[in-house]
């Protein structure tokens, strides 16, 4: 059966969007004439589709701020209605807000997301296994992220760039936070790796991340020596993604602007401590897990750090280690793919 008009539901992280993209490019790819939205938590995270060529719309579902009144979560589910969807592709299943709105496109054929038990595969293969009913081959879809920021972020990243006084230097990306701070490396590291890049390489370091991340960038600019891009909570996605884009590579933990990265063809250097990467590290060649798995309890899946040493499995990460990574991204030219 053809599909002509496909509802994703995915109000999720930034993440957990990108990381979502090779399906939707197999979506496009099986149907290319159907029209396909998707349903996000929020403006800013419906930028991530704004040029993306296999999407649509990009349609916000705020459940903690407009759409928390039943008033307006009724106005979602009528446009929901009137939009007429043959297949609802729901990513949120432990979501009943989400289920109310699945309820607007019935009766449509609805596929449901299970995320793997038992088994360890990446969270965009899990996500692609999800189409199979509809005889997508998992096994054979390119698993490549997928993100463009656009030319008016791309002509803001190249103004910046000129203005920072970054040409004709390798530029490293530092990115400090994540959703949960048991994943962040201290600032304090990412102050030395920095001030050891512009004195020993020469290069140029950019700060970046979210608004919440203020206190991470303030520390890692007051302990470094040498001068430092600091663009925390400065940037839109789109503009964030661009600035990527131009960047040798990026130092990062488990966190969005890593997949960000990935999507738009820079090479990571991610260091993971007690997530596991072979769940959400980074897609693609060339990339640089950073790991200390000798750590006895690593890994885990807490959202609070329980070992008698606090986040031993991030402390174990030397800026020495990083830095040897780093170098051979600037020497082998290998940061743009």
């Amino acid at each position: 059966m053809d599909y002509g008009n496909i509802l994703i539901i995915k109000p999720g992280a930034i993440g957990d969007l990108l990381q979502l993209t090779p399906a939707i490019r197999a979506l496009h790819g099986k149907y290319p004439e159907a029209r396909i939205s998707i349903l996000v938590s929020s403006a800013a995270t419906a930028a991530l589709f704004q040029h993306n060529p296999h999407v649509h719309e990009a349609i916000v579902f705020d459940k903690r701020g407009v759409h928390r009144s039943l008033s307006s979560l009724a106005r979602l589910w009528l446009r929901l209605y009137r939009a007429r969807y043959d297949l609802v592709v729901n990513f949120q299943r432990s979501n009943l807000k989400a289920w109310f709105l699945v309820s607007a496109a019935l009766p449509c054929r609805v596929l449901v997301y299970h995320k793997a038990r038992g088994r360890t595969i990446h969270a965009v293969l899990n996500h692609i296994e999800t189409l199979a009913p509809l005889g997508i081959d998992p096994l054979k879809v390119d698993q490549h992220l997928e993100f463009e920021p656009g030319a008016d972020a791309a002509q803001f990243a190249a103004d910046l760039f000129n203005s920072s006084d970054f040409t004709g230097k390798p530029v490293i990306a530092l990115n400090p936070g994540a959703s949960n701070r048991i994943k962040c490396w201290s600032p304090q590291r990412f102050a030395r790796l920095g001030d050891r890049l512009v004195t020993e390489r020469g290069a140029g370091v950019v700060i970046v991340g979210g608004a919440d991340e203020r206190d991470l960038a303030e520390a890692i600019v007051s302990s470094m020596k040498s001068p430092v891009l600091d663009l925390v909570g400065r940037t839109t996605l789109l503009q964030l993604g661009a600035v990527l884009q131009r960047c040798t590579t990026i130092v990062t933990g488990d966190t969005g602007p890593l997949h960000m990265a990935t999507a738009v063809g820079t090479t990571a250097v991610a260091l993971f401590g007690a997530i596991n990467p072979e769940r959400t590290g980074p897609v693609g060649e060339g990339h640089s897990v950073i790991r200390h798995p000798e750590v006895p309890c690593v890994p885990c899946v807490t959202d609070r750090c329980v070992n008698p040493v606090v986040m031993e499995c991030m402390k174990n990460i030397s800026v020495e280690e990083v830095l040897r990574v780093v170098e051979r991204v600037i020497e082998t030219g290998c940061g743009k793919k």
